[in-house]
């Protein structure tokens, strides 16, 4: 599941700055806004995958040793 996540995150970024490269050529405001909030999506979507990833791989771990017990 990791690769099919870091090739959205490199696609996001890849569009990021195709956008904003559109930006300094075309001196547009909104072009440049759309690329910052691309690129942060990007990076927030990547930090939940790993934030997510360890929760539930604690979560997972809690209980097996919940059924340990039984």
């Amino acid at each position: 599941m990791l690769i099919p996540i870091l090739i959205i995150d490199v696609a996001l970024v890849a569009w990021s700055l195709h956008l904003m490269k559109q930006a300094v050529e075309c001196k547009e405001f909104s072009f440049m806004l759309a690329g910052i909030l691309v690129a942060l999506s990007a990076a927030a979507m990547g930090l939940v995958y790993f934030l997510m990833g360890s929760c539930i791989d604690h979560i997972a771990q809690m209980s097996q040793h919940a059924y340990s017990y039984f």
